[in-house]
């Protein structure tokens, strides 16, 4: 099997700013510590980065360090931060982003925004603007906040789009599992009908504190199986984020080995519902991103 890991991020607080990182992931997490990580018995492995919350300042730095370390760390493409809602600045961004031959897509986090961000005017043009360019869009949203991505995909019919990790459904703990909510199940159908969108197969564990369990996720992996189809599915790990769970009292700790436990868990599930797992782990987010 060969494997695109469509969500990965990389990290070194030596080199860039990252206000957000606390506990065990306040640390370096670049190609060593990748290698140590890897995904084992696949034929190959090669990753997209996304854009890991560095100072906004930095983006263009962001990127460029990525680059260098890119062969290292086997990252094909990279997905951008961008911030889509400043147009004049993000002309000039985009101008410079394209000068990177990596990049494919931008990545303005909205699950910190407030709800209908993204329907916003200077938003729609700065979409509108990455639509023209032959950028994709990572919508990274909580639940309640998809309806604005499929309004958003609806404004801009020629946006790319792909829904980082699944859209965040509340899937509760191990112990105490929540099955899929009729408003994301409704909601995640609505963004389907658009053939644009693409959703990643990313980001559960971190929902369920770092832990993986079959039984919990596979109602919601079956879901956007049945929404989008085995042409519009694409794994990722969300790594090292999703290998990360919290401790109430003592801050987090990083687990290695929960990217490969969480390839192989979907590869399991994919294989039983009869899906084409050369689509949801390779082709899929080949053809998505351009990747060559």
């Amino acid at each position: 099997m060969r494997v695109v890991d469509s969500h990965l991020h990389l990290w070194d607080p030596a080199v860039l700013m990252y206000s957000w990182l606390g506990g065990d992931l306040d640390d370096t997490f670049a190609a060593d510590r990748l290698r140590e990580d890897r995904i084992e018995d696949v034929d190959q492995q090669v990753a997209v980065f996304v854009q890991a919350g560095a100072a906004p300042k930095q983006a263009i730095d962001e990127v460029r360090w990525v680059e260098s370390i890119a062969s290292a760390a086997g990252v094909v493409a990279i997905v951008a931060d961008a911030r889509l809602h400043r147009r004049r600045k993000l002309l000039k961004h985009l101008d410079a982003l394209a000068e990177h031959d990596l990049v494919v897509g931008v990545r303005h986090l909205l699950q910190d925004e407030k709800d209908g961000f993204a329907r916003r005017r200077d938003f729609i043009e700065g979409a509108r603007e990455l639509a023209a360019r032959g950028l994709t869009f990572d919508a990274c949203v909580r639940h309640h906040q998809i309806p604005d991505v499929t309004a958003l995909g609806q404004a801009v019919p020629g946006l790319r789009i792909v829904l980082d990790h699944l859209g965040k459904p509340a899937i509760g703990t191990v112990e105490q599992p929540l099955p899929p909510s009729p408003e994301w199940l409704r909601d995640l159908r609505a963004l389907a009908a658009n053939s644009n969108v693409f959703v990643k197969l990313s980001g559960l564990p971190a929902e369920s504190n770092g832990d993986i369990d079959e039984d919990q996720m596979e109602p919601f992996l079956d879901a956007v199986a049945e929404a989008f189809g085995e042409d519009r599915l694409m794994w990722g790990s969300d790594w090292p984020v999703s290998s990360t769970a919290s401790l109430d009292s003592e801050g987090s700790y990083f687990t290695v080995g929960n990217r490969d436990d969480w390839c192989h868990t979907v590869a399991g599930w994919a294989k039983d519902r009869g899906l084409d797992t050369e689509k949801v782990f390779w082709s899929n987010a080949v053809r998505f991103y351009g990747i060559r």
